[in-house]
């Protein structure tokens, strides 16, 4: 479990539940109150060598964003729900593209709220809506701290429209298995290579503990996916990524295997994610590649087109070896 060195709260949070139970529970750990969970003045002058230390930092507030923005890969619409940032220290992370050093986490109290606009968007609309509700964070992550996603599949469960969708790259699974979700919720499991995972997804769950949690989520009666990303172009990615791909075939369960759908994405990188880590992780690899990366927009890296197509047939070809069947949602 999660044990922050402080907290910064706003004293807003005392109206609600949430913000109660946390700050009794947490009632032993050094606290400030803050005006607003965006603008943390210490933190913002913080140097980036410091950035592991205020990933030791929690943040509580309440969300006023509310704004749904359209998608069009596994969800109809992206969701700001009940946190945003990480305790986790992926070297890639593309919310320090959005929050530069101040990714940490941070807990939003008024989840009554949020979950009830999702309801209300799902019952008026035609169609069966599915909501991305973990884009910023991951929900099973934060779940460990606050409970929100057994309280949100359970409140969810009532509905009979639409569904709830979210990625992970944990195995704290257990808390879910054994509760009533309705089919209404959809778990993706993000995957890579056990060296990638070793030595650029720091503070994450090893590989074989993502696999075990899948196959207990599909026997739980989750529909389940897996994301193969980022894929990292490292000396004999394309060695790694097959061995990754059989050891999937290998190790999920046949359950899972039935209709499970995969989804690909390739790295994308920053400027700012190149001067934190050489100043935090000094011995890490090296993610930027002048060889291999072109611009995307000011400050941020992509992989050319000639290796993304490569890596995309790469892709296509072995999974249709591994799973003939599967779905490839998308490449990109």
């Amino acid at each position: 479990m999660f044990i922050p060195d402080s907290i910064y709260y706003e004293k807003e949070i005392e109206n609600y539940k949430l913000g109660k139970e946390l700050l009794e529970k947490y009632n032993n750990i050094p606290k400030v109150i803050i005006d607003s969970h965006n603008n943390i003045e210490e933190m913002r002058k913080k140097q980036n060598s410091e950035f592991p230390k205020m990933k030791r930092n929690l943040i509580i507030g309440v969300r006023k964003t509310h704004k749904f923005v359209e998608n069009h890969k596994v969800s109809d619409y992206l969701v700001p729900y009940t946190s945003s940032g990480c305790t986790a220290m992926c070297l890639y992370c593309y919310l320090v593209c959005n929050y530069n050093k101040c990714a940490y986490l941070r807990l939003f109290v008024n989840r009554e709220q949020m979950l009830e606009k999702i309801k209300k968007v799902a019952n008026q609309a035609e169609k069966e809506l599915t909501f991305e509700i973990g884009s910023n964070s991951d929900l099973i992550l934060e779940n460990t701290i606050t409970g929100n996603l057994e309280w949100t599949i359970k409140e969810f469960s009532n509905t009979n429209k639409g569904y709830l969708t979210f990625p992970t790259k944990f195995d704290m699974v257990d808390s879910i298995c054994n509760i009533e979700h309705n089919n209404r919720i959809i778990i993706r499991m993000s995957v890579n290579p056990e060296i990638i995972i070793n030595k650029i997804e720091f503070g994450t769950s090893r590989l074989k503990e993502r696999i075990i949690a899948i196959n207990k989520l599909k026997k739980a009666g989750y529909k389940v996916g897996i994301l193969i990303a980022p894929v990292v172009i490292i000396d004999g990615w394309k060695k790694e990524y097959e061995e990754l791909i059989k050891y999937l075939y290998e190790n999920l369960s046949e359950d899972v295997k039935k209709d499970v759908f995969f989804e690909i994405i390739f790295m994308t990188y920053s400027y700012v994610h190149r001067m934190i880590n050489q100043e935090t992780f000094p011995n890490a690899i090296n993610l930027y590649n002048q060889e291999l990366m072109t611009g995307r927009g000011r400050g941020k890296y992509m992989y050319k087109n000639f290796i993304r197509q490569e890596g995309e047939e790469f892709f296509r070809n072995t999974l249709n070896k591994y799973f003939p069947k599967n779905e490839i949602v998308y490449i990109v």
